[in-house]
């Protein structure tokens, strides 16, 4: 199976500050709804192909859900349709919430 590319919180966190990348969180609606990373959009069956089709297939795009293995998949899936430059997020959103208490939304 090809490497999935993976980036870390920290320089997640980085692009975070710099704007550089779209953050999509696959985790359940209320989840979403506790709390997520600012400007980060829910991603779901619902609304997934309009993501693909409005989305630049250029754009950073870093996914993230739980604790970093679900979005594993939905990188490869991403990559799969052509996305150039697409990262799942090691640690996921509980490791963000944990190291990032300031930066959460909800």
């Amino acid at each position: 199976m090809e490497q999935i590319p993976e980036i870390g919180p920290e320089d997640a966190k980085k692009q975070h500050r710099r704007r550089a990348a779209l953050f999509l969180d696959i985790r359940d609606p209320g989840s979403y709804a506790a709390g997520h990373i600012p400007g980060a959009l829910s991603l779901s069956d619902a609304n997934v192909q309009q993501v693909l089709s409005t989305t630049d297939k250029a754009q950073r795009i870093i996914i993230y859900c739980y604790h970093g293995n679900s979005s594993r998949s939905a990188t490869a899936f991403f990559l799969e349709q052509g996305f150039e430059s697409v990262s799942s997020m090691q640690g996921g959103f509980e490791h963000w919430r944990g190291a990032y208490p300031d930066d959460v939304s909800s």
